[in-house]
């Protein structure tokens, strides 16, 4: 059978055996294992035990659980609704200040956790409630916080990141610098958005109305200060040549569980158990995947798949930016149905040369796939984001929460555009750090 046809099997038994309701990894697994034995024979399966615990066999791995734990520290204490309450503080008199201030907090609280949903569930929990009271609408008010909370994958230290930089071998250094301006570029444009909806409402002096003294503005920062001084703490061992990434994370795991002990006094045993439960169930879910995708990959690469399918785009005629317009459209696609790790261990390796061939840089591009999969989480049918709002706000509906983020969705859009425009946001920071990629 041709390879392309081949090809054009393996995506559609992917696509039922995802939609069937099993497992990502699971099912990577079984269309994997199933095509090699059908078309490669029995032997091919010999070696598929040494290939997914091989995937495993990486010093790198070793940041993900603890980025997750320094995450679910964090998520377990009363940071988020801090993090929302000292910039509400300094923010309320700003048009639309309380959405600023929400946003400004999934930035800092996604900075921290680099988890989405937690983002979402922290800060919504405190802030959804607030602007309702407020007067604000509430497809704004869970709206924004849907968005807010995509900031989770793309600010450092972000486990999308790492698991990029696993699948395409790039430096998870020069991935987490990558992401810091375009991170910054998206709270911008999500901050534009709220102004200037606030503004044209009519309503900002209404909803601004709250004031709070010079001491009641300084006295919340105490609790806020030590966890942003871990992450400026983090990336400077990080960049500064301290440690690799995995020490890095180590360290900022224990001193994230020891400050949630010491400032919100997670003493309870039980408490520490519920973290180190969801960080490990995390953790396995992703390494599993991770894993299942090196033996799906293994197959694509045997039946001679991935290099049938570069060789293909290779012979299209077609501008280079016509191509990167149809491996966004392939992405956001993806997005909406598969979770963002699932997503970049099945399509960056193969998608990764035909890139670098077209003249694209591969940092670049990390960035522009983080945020497809950023619109992913707030995009139906998957959505994972609508879906943590609405359980935070039953009573708001999914179809609110969807109007509300929809004009988050377009801002990404803009900002996926003015990279393409302006790579530079993305790749000057890296080189001015880390000096020329080789």
């Amino acid at each position: 059978m041709e390879p392309l046809t081949l090809a054009g099997l393996v995506g559609l038994s992917t696509v039922i055996m995802l939609f069937s309701g099993i497992s990502v990894a699971a099912g990577l697994l079984v269309v994997a294992t199933g095509f090699l034995l059908i078309f490669d024979g029995a032997r091919s399966l010999i070696s598929l035990p040494d290939l997914f615990f091989a995937e495993l066999n990486s010093f790198a791995l070793l940041s993900i659980p603890m980025f997750i734990i320094m995450g679910a520290a964090i998520a377990s204490t009363r940071a988020g609704a801090d993090l929302y309450e000292a910039l509400e503080r300094w923010l309320t008199r700003v048009p639309g200040g309380l959405v600023i201030s929400n946003l400004g907090a999934c930035a800092l609280f996604a900075a921290m956790s680099g988890s989405s949903p937690a983002t979402c569930a922290a800060i919504g929990k405190m802030g959804i409630p607030e602007m309702r009271k407020r007067g604000y609408p509430d497809g704004v008010a869970a709206g924004s916080i849907a968005a807010g909370g995509t900031l989770g994958i793309l600010i450092p230290p972000s486990v999308t990141m790492i698991v990029y930089g696993i699948a395409t071998e790039v430096s998870i250094g020069r991935l987490f610098l990558a992401g810091v301006f375009p991170g910054i570029m998206l709270v911008v444009l999500f901050m534009a958005w709220s102004i200037w909806s606030t503004w044209r409402s009519g309503n900002a002096q209404v909803l601004s109305a709250s004031s709070y003294t010079w001491r009641e503005k300084v006295e919340i920062l105490p609790r806020v200060l030590p966890f942003l001084a871990i992450i400026l703490g983090v990336l400077y061992a990080m960049y500064g040549g301290i440690a690799t990434p995995s020490e890095t994370a180590a360290v900022g795991a224990l001193l994230c569980i020891v400050i949630a002990m010491v400032i919100y006094r997670l003493w309870s045993p039980s408490a520490l158990w519920v973290v180190l439960r969801d960080s490990t169930r995390e953790s396995v879910m992703i390494l599993f995947i991770i894993a299942a995708a090196g033996v799906f990959s293994y197959m694509l690469s045997s039946l001679f798949i991935t290099q049938a399918i570069a060789e293909w785009i290779g012979t299209l005629d077609v501008n280079r930016w016509v191509l990167m317009g149809a491996v966004n459209v392939f992405l956001l696609i993806a997005g909406f149905f598969l979770p963002p790790v699932a997503v970049i261990l099945m399509a960056a390796p193969i998608l990764l040369p035909i890139i670098t061939a077209a003249g694209f840089d591969p940092i670049w591009f990390a960035v522009i796939l983080t945020i497809n999969m950023e619109i992913g989480l707030i995009s139906p049918p998957v959505g994972l984001n609508l879906y943590v709002i609405n359980g935070i706000a039953p009573d708001i509906s999914l179809k609110t929460i969807l109007l509300g983020s929809l004009p988050y969705v377009l801002c990404m859009v803009l900002g996926i555009v003015i990279l393409c425009i302006f790579p530079g946001i993305a790749t000057w920071l890296p080189e001015a750090v880390m000096g020329p990629a080789r």
